[in-house]
């Protein structure tokens, strides 16, 4: 009798103690702020972090995807005769290697500065075909970029150029295998104009010199100061803004470069990357709730609105900088960094654009889950799961003063190529985060285990309670 009761009462008491401990510390938040303000202190870009050495040198793979559009009829274009018709020829999937290198801490320690080199190897059983093989019909680019230049030459001398053009079989199409349109081919065209101007390339390629090289100095803030900082670009090559576009909003570098987001993300915010691709940064929203490898995660992907024109997005007004000539919603003119080249970028099969640039395109037709640009990132690390970049590079056809190869054209966004750049984690890391993410939950519900554990004991000290008075009767009757 008197062991059930100090048992009842032991119970009892250590039930309300870890009752009240726990709820109090529940209230308070104290574990949660605790098991926050190690993760920020750990997620850091600086020398000895956990996370410094994967940022150097990140162990997921990332493959690039390219997809050509081969064109099938273009003299019936060419003629006025036909909408231009393409199929689409693709992936030819490159693995990629992007290390940092000459890495070094600036401004007292608080950024970091580094360059990305990006190696390109090629992946044949994960590509539909051979890259040195398979020929494309395609827009003959070097010359719509001498004629974009002309344009403004006066009607005589452009006149002699096409004429000149004419001579060494310039046409507005070329055929050129895969691997000469992507990293490089010896125009004839552009051989001629280096006769009189040295310092022209005479090589072309849409991926010409991009292996082995970067896209220029970063300096990142390292996020120990200010969390919600860390890997957010402090300037790209010395320079804190661009300078390709009309308003100080477009030029503005804001965001990461894509591959690390602060720990602690929400639904609600803005994510912002800047793309040199892009020579812009754009913005993503929460789409939904996504899990990978067993590690949830938030999709972020970007609205409509990302490449909206400026007459329905104003922010995108700096973007056109020619104002009679801006275009509409879903493309980006970046010739005024691209050396003039009259490079129109979007989204996939223009996704997310205008139905006019789709339509005027046989071959084309947008989806949203094949097409569209996403990140998947773990709300709690801001550790990328996956992520799917891509984009479509188009060439602007336009009538030409004085060009009769260009007497049928009509402000046709005609596009050349799109690509899909992708990178899943790895086992090894997602078992890494798996096992802190494990940590996190089980520390921040301690107070909450607290509160289980104490119920449990009321409630076993209650029975204790009715069974020992219950034997009390028992015993007084008899």
């Amino acid at each position: 009798m008197r062991k059930g009761s100090c048992c009842m009462f032991t119970s009892g008491v250590i039930g309300a103690v870890l009752l009240i401990m726990g709820t109090g510390l529940f209230v308070s938040g104290l574990f949660q702020t605790l098991i926050h303000n190690k993760l920020k202190g750990e997620i850091t870009l600086t020398e000895g972090s956990k996370i410094f050495a994967t940022w150097k040198n990140p162990p997921p793979p990332v493959y690039m995807e390219f997809f050509i559009f081969n064109v099938t009829n273009p003299d019936q274009f060419l003629k006025g005769e036909a909408k231009p018709h393409v199929t689409t020829m693709g992936p030819y999937t490159y693995r990629e290697f992007r290390p940092k290198h000459n890495v070094s801490f600036v401004h007292n320690g608080t950024k970091v500065a580094a360059y990305t080199k990006k190696i390109f190897v090629f992946e044949p059983e994960k590509s539909v075909g051979d890259p040195n093989v398979d020929l494309v019909t395609t827009v003959n680019i070097p010359a719509v970029a001498v004629i974009n230049r002309l344009k403004g030459a006066g009607f005589w001398v452009a006149s002699g150029i096409s004429m000149y053009m004419g001579s060494i079989g310039t046409t507005m199409f070329m055929t050129h295998t895969v691997q000469e349109l992507l990293w490089g081919f010896k125009d004839p065209l552009l051989t001629r104009l280096k006769t009189i101007k040295p310092e022209t390339d005479e090589y072309f390629g849409l991926m010409l010199h991009k292996n082995s090289s970067d896209d220029g100095e970063f300096v990142y803030h390292t996020g120990e100061q200010n969390y919600l900082d860390f890997g957010r670009i402090y300037t790209w090559k010395g320079e804190k803004m661009v300078s390709f576009w009309k308003t100080n909003q477009s030029n503005m570098i804001n965001g990461t470069d894509g591959s690390s987001f602060h720990p602690f993300l929400t639904k609600e915010e803005r994510l912002n990357v800047f793309t040199p691709d892009l020579c812009r940064s754009i913005h993503m929203r929460f789409e939904k709730e996504v899990e990978l490898k067993g590690i949830p995660a938030y999709r972020f992907t970007p609205p409509r609105d990302t490449l909206a024109s400026g007459k329905n997005n104003p922010e995108n007004e700096g973007f056109c900088v020619t104002p009679k000539k801006c275009l509409d919603d879903g493309v980006l003119d970046v010739s005024v960094c691209r050396k003039g080249a009259p490079v129109v970028v979007s989204f996939p099969h223009f996704h997310l654009g205008d139905e006019k640039y789709a339509q005027a395109i046989d071959g084309i037709s947008p989806v949203h889950e094949h097409h569209q640009t996403f990140l998947d990132l773990n709300p709690t690390m801001g550790v990328p799961v996956r992520a799917m970049k891509r984009a479509q590079f188009n060439i602007h056809l336009e009538r030409v003063s004085g060009f009769p190869l260009t007497r049928n054209l009509n402000n046709t966004i005609f596009p050349i190529l799109f690509l899909n750049e992708s990178v899943v984690i790895d086992d090894a890391s997602a078992a890494r985060i798996q096992k802190l993410l494990l940590i996190v939950t089980l520390v921040s519900r301690f107070p909450l285990i607290l509160v289980a554990m104490g119920v449990i004991l009321l409630l076993v000290s209650i029975i204790l309670a009715i069974r020992f008075y219950q034997n009390k009767n028992i015993l007084t009757t008899a």
